[in-house]
């Protein structure tokens, strides 16, 4: 019989079972859309039962998808072992919009889906598979938790379910098994044999300081630098708006589409990166949306969190998260697109410089040596402070076709979650030459979101009509040396192609 065997999640992606509440469901995922193609049935539906049988197969390259949650007695720190009730048509579900179904019909329904939390004793996913589509399509609505995954880590398990041919074969699934949880008693025991080896890590970073004083000192006093900006920035409360409120469990989802050329022709012509035109577009959308609740805009500074890859090249691959956070204040007091271009693309260029990505990676790591105690308080005191206006996640996707058994995948749309107090968040991800956006509101609190999108929709139209203009001169910022990258950053460059990185450099 082999022996108990399990992972412990890391402090950060403890802290997003920590953050949810009964109105804060920490479900990320999206809506995928794909032509049916081979996968239409004689009746006008899709091949369901041949879909489910096809993401059984591919299960293997993802295992924490038949892994659920146990917790170490007492401190009650989450680990995760093996599933021995794994059930896939649990997580793989079925269902249809009345026909012709249109895409307001699958924006309710991805937004019925995202409002329901997830089931803490199963694997923490579902993939819904929604038929009825108009014009011969279909969709795959995903849903995750936060826990098990990341922006850049959802890309990886995207690539790991779908291929980059219409391959319309389906493999043997090697046979699983899964291994034995380790009881209550062995979870404390190890646990606790943990916290003693604690010490003996500090031991040897205070040894190390001895023997190496210069090297070890500059990389302590990196750490702390890199926490006071973060703290510096995170501790100053930014004023309210009528986005910022309590959320309720209700979601709202919207979507729209942009050229991917479109965007570049932007950061080409006034020198910065697809992330800057993300930043300035959300920036000009907020501030129309804003002034037509009637708010005052001259005093109030608005914050962006924006999720920024700390993941090393070697992690490529795994589940997981590997994120941190640039606090980013918008221009959205600024009326000429142009002029907020410059302001975003300046506020970028110097947070690369600044350690403040860096010192949310530091307080994580002082989290796992502390404890889920002090995780526990962190996250408390994170939501009580909320630092931040909204979350922008701009991700890099794949600039090639996806394919489910030869069945095309033509947009995909994510989710980001709305954490306490925020009630609108905005994701991007970029896929076979389009800017996929998904907006993601709480259901009372922006009643009005078709109105954002429109917003977002006619901000970049100002701001690509600004940058081509004949007058708008190329003013480039300086290169500097990047201590921080995003996401969409970290895709770029890790990817194995030259060129695409260049052109998808964010």
């Amino acid at each position: 019989m082999s022996k108990p065997e399990y992972e412990r999640l890391s402090a950060m992606d403890s802290s997003f079972l920590v953050f949810e509440g009964p109105n804060t469901h920490m479900n990320i995922g999206g809506t995928a859309i794909f032509d049916a193609g081979p996968l239409t049935t004689a009746s006008g539906g899709v091949e369901i039962d041949r879909i489910r049988r096809y993401i059984g197969s591919r299960l293997h390259l993802v295992p924490r998808y038949r892994q659920r949650l146990a917790f170490v007695p007492v401190e009650n720190r989450p680990v995760w072992v093996d599933d021995d009730h794994f059930n896939l048509d649990y997580h793989v579900r079925h269902t249809s919009l009345p026909r012709p179904g249109d895409d307001h019909q699958l924006k309710r329904l991805t937004g019925r889906i995202m409002s329901q939390q997830l089931d803490r004793r199963r694997p923490l996913w579902e993939a819904w598979l929604v038929e009825g589509l108009a014009e011969g399509r279909f969709a795959l609505i995903s849903k995750v938790h936060h826990c098990m995954v990341d922006g850049v880590s959802g890309v990886d398990l995207l690539a790991a379910l779908l291929k980059g041919e219409p391959d319309e074969s389906i493999e043997e699934p090697a046979r699983w098994v899964p291994r034995p949880a380790p009881t209550g008693w062995q979870l404390f025991r190890n646990e606790l044999l943990r916290r003693v080896r604690v010490p003996l890590a500090i031991s040897r970073e205070l040894q190390q300081l001895v023997v190496d004083p210069e090297r070890a000192g500059g990389r302590w006093l990196e750490s702390v630098n890199a926490v006071f900006e973060l703290l510096r920035t995170g501790l100053r409360l930014p004023a309210g708006t009528p986005l910022n409120r309590p959320v309720g469990p209700h979601r709202r989802f919207d979507w729209l589409t942009i050229d991917l050329a479109d965007v570049k022709a932007v950061k080409n012509r006034l020198g910065g990166t697809v992330n800057d035109v993300v930043l300035t577009t959300v920036a000009g959308a907020v501030r129309r949306f804003l002034l037509r609740r009637r708010v005052d805009l001259r005093a109030l500074e608005y914050r962006a969190a924006v999720p920024v890859s700390v993941r090393a090249p070697h992690e490529q691959g795994t589940m997981g998260n590997r994120v941190s956070a640039w606090l980013t204040p918008i221009p959205i007091q600024e009326g000429d697109p142009a002029a907020r271009f410059r302001a975003v693309r300046d506020t970028t260029a110097a947070l690369k410089e600044t350690n403040q990505a860096m010192g949310a990676a530091v307080l994580e790591e002082l989290a796992e040596l502390a404890g889920l105690g002090m995780l526990t308080l962190g996250v408390r005191l994170a939501s009580w402070v909320h630092p931040y206006h909204l979350i922008v996640t701009n991700v890099l996707g794949p600039q090639f076709p996806l394919f489910m058994l030869g069945a095309p995948m033509l947009v995909g749309y994510p989710v980001v979650p709305l954490f306490e107090n925020q009630g609108l968040g905005v994701a991007v991800f970029s896929y076979c030459g389009k800017l996929c956006w998904g907006i993601n509101a709480d259901w009372d609190m922006v009643p009005d979101l078709h109105d954002f999108v429109g917003d977002v929709r006619q901000s970049f139209v100002e701001l690509h009509r600004a940058a081509l203009a004949p007058d708008v001169a190329r003013a480039r910022p300086k290169r500097r040396r990047a201590r921080g990258r995003t996401i969409a950053d970290q895709r770029a460059a890790s990817t194995d192609d030259r060129a695409h990185a260049n052109q998808g450099r964010r």
